[in-house]
């Protein structure tokens, strides 16, 4: 059976320490507790959309480490398909050290490792996977000419493209936004695309108007507790957040876009599969970790 959906994106491996406050310069530390826990922004969109009812295939790059193979088999138990997640070798696979304190603050750097080796040509090599697929979901955490290309291709063969801009810098190269669907930052990363303050419903819908005007097919701001806004040249709808007690916010975002790119892929219109990723990332925060934190469709389901 040919996936659905697509994600071409990073995988990381998390390396979560817990203390009680975050070091300062040159201090060593006593901490709680240390846990490892499969991550990256495409890996954790694509178990996601596994969980949450869709057929996914992932095309990304691991090290020839530990980790990597952590990381393909965490992968391979959701039934996701593998086979374009290549090993790199003489490299790490990409890691998160990430301390974070009682007030659940954190400190992170990133190591992209195989990520970081994601060209245009690797992911060529699987182009029938792009070929058989009705969705295809790109972010940010892998080299920017191989999203460029992703979405350029993707287009091309006349797919449903979504964007999760992420982690956002700064404004889109000009020419990308002719071949995305559906752009679907936070606030801070609308606010990086655009220049505009982005801290509620209003200056939401500023933003993303703008992002329609560069040529975005239609946006998706996602707000935390303040909900979504989906904004098209035809107006905007918000959806008001589940009311959830949260715990860990960690791949509350990556939970939100599979879902929703699950729920599409099922046959879902907009508004409901908007709502659907929603009720999904609720779950997600009321759980730490990231991919230990993402539901299972028979959860979500009204």
């Amino acid at each position: 059976m040919h996936a659905k959906v697509v994600v071409v994106g990073s995988l990381n491996m998390d390396l979560v320490a817990r203390a009680e406050r975050l070091p300062r310069g040159g201090e060593t530390l006593a901490g709680d507790s240390f846990f490892t826990v499969p991550g990256g922004k495409g890996a954790n969109q694509a178990v996601a959309v596994a969980r949450l009812g869709g057929s996914v295939a992932m095309i990304g790059n691991v090290g020839d480490d530990a980790y990597g193979q952590q990381l393909r088999q965490a992968l391979h138990v959701e039934g996701i398909d593998c086979q374009a997640v290549s090993v790199c070798d003489g490299v790490s696979s990409g890691v998160a050290l990430i301390v974070v304190d009682a007030a659940s603050q954190n400190a992170i750097v990133i190591i992209p490792g195989g990520n970081g080796l994601l060209t245009p040509e690797s992911v060529e090599r699987f182009d029938a996977l792009l070929q058989a697929a009705d969705i295809v979901i790109c972010q940010l955490e892998v080299p920017l000419p191989t999203v460029a290309w992703t979405l350029a291709r993707a287009r091309e063969l006349g797919k449903t493209v979504i964007l999760n801009p992420a982690p956002a810098t700064g404004p889109l190269p000009a020419e990308w936004f002719a071949h995305i669907d559906y752009l679907a930052p936070n606030e801070s990363e609308a606010e990086a695309l655009t220049g505009l303050p982005v801290t509620d419903k209003a200056s939401a819908e500023r933003a993303a108007e703008r992002l329609l005007a560069l040529g975005a097919g239609k946006v998706i701001v996602t707000l935390g507790a303040q909900g979504a806004l989906f904004v098209t040249a035809q107006g905007s709808q918000h959806f008001p957040a589940p009311q959830v007690k949260a715990l860990d916010t960690t791949a509350a975002g990556d939970t939100f876009i599979g879902g929703f790119a699950a729920a599409l892929s099922r046959g879902m219109g907009e508004g409901e599969a908007i709502a659907f990723g929603q009720r999904a990332a609720a779950l997600s925060v009321t759980r730490a970790g990231a991919q230990p934190s993402i539901p299972y469709l028979a959860e979500v389901q009204p």
